[in-house]
Order: C-alpha cells, then structure tokens, then sequence
C-alpha cells in the first residue's frame, strides 16, 4: 500500500480513535461518579416508584435531577438513550490502526529484528492473545474468585504481568505495549457487548412484558463496568507510550509496563473511592511511588569519558548508512513518505543539531533504527556513543 495513503488512514483513524475514546471514557466517569454521589430520593412517591438514588448537579447553565432505579421503572420511557456506540467505535477503530500500523507493518513495527518469527506468525499470535485474553477474563468473572475483589484484583495482576512479559519477549517494545492495550481494550468492549447491554436488554424486555426484571442482571453489569474504570487508566498510557522509547525500549519494558499499569489502576481506585466519601491517600501515595521509583530505574546512567577529538566522519557514515533511508528529505524506504517527526539528517548541522536525540535513540534506549532493519551494529553505537561524550564534553 502507497505509504501516503497510509499516512492519511493513519491520521483520520487515529483522529476517530481519539474522538471516540474521550467520549467512551468520559461517560464511563461520569457514570462512575454519578452512582457513587447518589443519595436517597428526598420524595417518598419517588421511593414508592422505585427510585433507588438520585443527584442534583448543575452544568453549562442548566440545573440537572438524576435518578436511578433500583431495579426499573414500571414502565419505560418512550425514549431510552443507549451508552454503547463510543465503546464499538473505539474499539473498531482501535483494532483498523493496530492492523494498519503493526501487522500492516509488522516487519518495521511488531517484529524484534532477531529473525525468530515470521509476520504471519506474529500477527496470528496477536489475534490469539486478543480473543483469548477476553475469555479467560470471562471465565474468571464467572467463577468462584470474582467474590472475592482482592483476591480477583491479584489474580488479574498476576495475570497482566505474565501477559505484558511474554508479550514483551515475543515482540519489539512498541509492538509489546500496544498488543497489551488491545487486549485490555478487547476485555472492556467486550464487558460492554457480551454482558452490559444484553444484562440491559433483559431488563427492558421485562418492563415492558410487565414482568418484574432480575437484578442479577444489573449487579453483573456494575461489576463489569466497574472493571472498565479500573482499565482505562492503563489502556490510556499505552496508546501514548510509542512517543517515549525510554520506557518501551528497556530491557525491563514489561516490568515497567507492569507498574505503570498498576499506578493507572491505583489511582482510579482512590477517585472511586473519593467519590463515596470513603478516599485513603494510600492508593495515590502507592502510584506516586511506583512511578517516581520507575523514573529512577530507567534514568540514563553516566557513561566513562571519551576523547575530545572524536571524529565526525565515522559517524556520518553511519547515519548515512543505517538512518537516511527513513529520516532524510526524500525517504528510500518503501513504508515512509516523509521523515517522521520531521527529523531530517541530510546535513552535518542537522544531525549535530540532533545529537541527543540520536544518541538517547540508539545507545540510551536501542529503539533506533525501528526494529534494526537497517542492521546497525554494536561497535556503530559505541562510535555514536563516543561521538555524543565527546561533544558534551568539548568546551
């Protein structure tokens, strides 16, 4: 495919994805902290009627009465408003760029450049860890471990830990979050389309046979969502983390996949809990924590001193030869139609003037050349590794 067209795809979809996402996460929120801020309808014919909760609000000007059922009206309105086409959008889209971008491009962006797999492989692994993520969630849900939330919070934890590990050893950096996103993302559409709105379509049906609706249905689809909101926050930093190859691009990528995760997760707890009125700063202090003590661990460490009169020539050799074919004025390589982020190394100025970012792109974090297809060696890192010292260290 014309790697313009692709670029284009790659934007529109992309523009959608988001678009879709803040309106999927912003309902979820919302619902989030509108359950937990209700309180006991103040008029008794509204408890006679049902009414479970309810909560004043006010917003762009308007004065707002929100009202929650403890089961389902009597009768249903005639307009009934569904929150399920954000999540379908999201996720459509999602699963359009992750195969336009990753297996579309697996040879750039999924593969890790050791050869052990092919891309047809690599793309069928994918789709299994997808599907068969959402499944043993499912089962999970289902049994006797869902009880228990602790208990199934650690299961999960665990579980996520040998997901985003063996992602991480299957595929490059990049590739290894994303699919950890999918999954995620796959398990909290699925929440949606398998269980909270087929568990909301059986309790309409009833209402409207006249029959009183089963509140299993509703308590199973608070849990899911619950789930969701739990979710978010790491899905959230994966579809961001392919800006930063520090993380992604270290040789303990999956661990602080892990943790970041986890401090997503740790802070949607003490936003829910804050919203009933029941907030522990030790669920934010945990998070604070884990991301300051991740910050540290992947610090760039200082390297030994080289020599002052380090040559430029070896070194723009090697750009010309590993890094020109992507970021020049006119690209060679067939999957790029302009240099990406607009980094350019036609000239000795433009690459001086790109020193660090050169340096931290191929000795800091090895990200570069994108899965080393262009083969850069050891010994040409050390060179750019001496090279950059040398100019930090130059008077």
């Amino acid at each position: 495919m014309d790697a313009y067209l692709v670029d284009w795809l790659n934007l529109l979809v992309r523009w959608l994805h988001f678009i879709a996402g803040v309106a999927w996460i912003g309902s979820s929120f919302y619902f989030i902290w509108l359950d937990d801020h209700l309180q006991a309808p103040a008029d008794p014919d509204d408890d006679a009627k049902g009414v479970g909760g309810e909560v004043w609000s006010v917003h762009g000007g308007g004065i707002y009465h929100a009202q929650k059922y403890r089961v389902a009206p009597s009768k249903m309105p005639q307009h009934l408003h569904w929150f399920k086409w954000e999540a379908y959008t999201t996720w459509a889209s999602g699963i359009f760029l992750l195969a336009l971008v990753y297996w579309h491009g697996a040879q750039v962006y999924l593969l890790p450049g050791d050869g052990a797999l092919s891309a047809p492989a690599a793309i069928g692994i994918a789709i299994a860890y997808i599907v068969g993520g959402w499944f043993i969630y499912d089962v999970l849900c289902r049994s006797p471990l869902a009880r228990d939330a602790r208990v199934f919070a650690g299961v999960l934890l665990l579980l996520s830990s040998v997901l985003a590990w063996s992602l991480c050893e299957l595929y490059s950096g990049r590739g290894a979050y994303i699919h950890f996103g999918a999954v995620l993302g796959t398990i909290m559409v699925a929440n949606v389309f398998f269980v909270i709105i087929p568990g909301q379509k059986q309790m309409v049906a009833a209402v409207e046979r006249g029959d009183t609706p089963d509140p299993e249905y509703g308590i199973r689809a608070k849990q899911r969502s619950v789930h969701n909101t739990y979710f978010t926050l790491p899905v959230l930093f994966v579809m961001t983390s392919n800006h930063y190859a520090m993380v992604y691009g270290h040789a303990y990528n999956w661990l602080i996949l892990v943790g970041i995760s986890l401090a997503g997760a740790l802070i949607r707890v003490y936003f829910v809990a804050r919203h009933k009125g029941q907030a522990s700063p030790l669920p934010v202090v945990l998070a604070a924590l884990l991301l300051v003590g991740i910050a540290w661990a992947v610090a760039p460490r200082q390297a030994a001193e080289a020599p002052a009169d380090m040559s430029f020539a070896p070194v723009r050799s090697i750009i010309d030869a590993r890094c020109t074919s992507c970021h020049s004025s006119n690209p060679t390589h067939p999957a790029v139609a302009a240099a990406p982020l607009g980094v350019m190394f036609d000239t000795e100025e433009q690459i001086i003037a790109s020193a660090e970012r050169i340096h931290h792109q191929t000795v800091v974090t090895r990200v570069m050349p994108i899965g080393n297809l262009t083969a850069m060696t050891e010994e040409e890192r050390q060179i750019i590794a001496a090279w950059y010292r040398a100019m930090r260290s130059a008077p």
